[in-house]
């Protein structure tokens, strides 16, 4: 295990520290998974990390057999093994820990993120836009974009390729998200040429300063079952900069990074007279996209 840690420098407001977990799921492995996790959790904390973001999909692994196995490996949320233990772990180390879950619902079954913190389980988000053959296995989230307010700020979830989706980060700007942690499970994409820099990480950038989101990103490494996965998970600042440069493509590396939420909100203002999410045309653009939700009040 390799430790990257990118320190800003100090500032009046406050730093949080923020840690994004690279590691390596073993599909059907759910004891092992869970126990990895858990270690490297606790070393993010003893490093100063206050939000830990673990891969999509951390206690089940993700290129399923069959349905038959994605529902074995699956788990009910808040009650079941996976969220329970990590439930502990963030109490007992005073932190907030999101991670990728496969999630039981009768017998349906969800790609799902969970959140829990000292106060204990907080919530969950259930992936909005399937990729590949997970169509053959989960439902599309049914919980929409939600925004947990917490001592940390405010933060919110979505899962890989819901980050090819603009629409899901202008949705969460708007409703007054600080961070937005992404478990991923990335692969190549189309046309990839060796040494580029991967399209994820270009859409995260890209989203980031648009939007003025901090953007943590937790990707998976290895090969399973045929299946690479890229790696270069990333932590981007606000103002669309990565404060964590991409980890490596084949190693199971923590990124550390410092944000400040002061800063962070003052990041929408590009110049005295541009504002991004003020800036945008609403009597020609629905502004929450057609959804009926009502942005709050800060």
């Amino acid at each position: 295990m390799s430790t990257l840690h990118f320190t800003e420098q100090p500032q009046a407001f406050p730093n949080i520290t923020v840690a994004a977990v690279q590691m390596e799921p073993r599909v059907g492995c759910k004891a092992t998974n869970l126990e990895a996790s858990l270690r490297l959790i606790d070393e993010a904390a003893t490093a100063g990390a206050q939000i830990v973001v673990l891969p999509e999909l951390t206690s089940s692994g993700y290129v399923f057999s069959s349905r038959e196995e994605a529902f074995e490996m699956a788990e009910l949320i808040p009650a079941g093994a996976s969220t329970q233990a990590w439930e502990a772990i963030a109490r007992q180390r005073n932190i907030y820990v999101i991670a990728g879950i496969a999630e039981r619902v009768g017998q349906t079954l969800y790609n799902s993120a969970v959140m829990v913190g000292p106060e204990g389980y907080i919530g969950t988000y259930r992936k909005l836009h399937l990729w590949g053959d997970e169509h053959l296995y989960f439902e599309a989230g049914d919980l929409g974009l939600p925004v947990f307010h917490t001592p940390l700020g405010r933060l919110a979830m979505i899962i890989c390729y819901d980050g090819w989706f603009p629409e899901v980060y202008r949705l969460l700007a708007v409703r007054g998200a600080d961070i937005v942690c992404m478990p991923t499970n990335w692969v190549p994409m189309p046309g990839q040429a060796d040494g580029a820099t991967i399209m994820a990480n270009t859409l995260a950038i890209a989203s980031a300063h648009v939007n003025g989101l901090n953007i943590i990103c937790a990707n998976r490494v290895g090969t399973e079952r045929g299946q690479y996965f890229v790696g270069n998970s990333l932590i981007v600042g606000a103002e669309g900069w990565p404060l964590a440069a991409p980890a490596s493509a084949d190693r199971e590396q923590i990124l550390y990074a410092d944000i400040n939420l002061k800063t962070s909100r003052q990041s929408h203002h590009l110049t005295a007279f541009n504002t991004v999410l003020r800036d945008r045309r609403t009597d020609i653009y629905d502004p929450m996209l057609g959804t009926g939700w009502q942005p709050p009040r800060y």
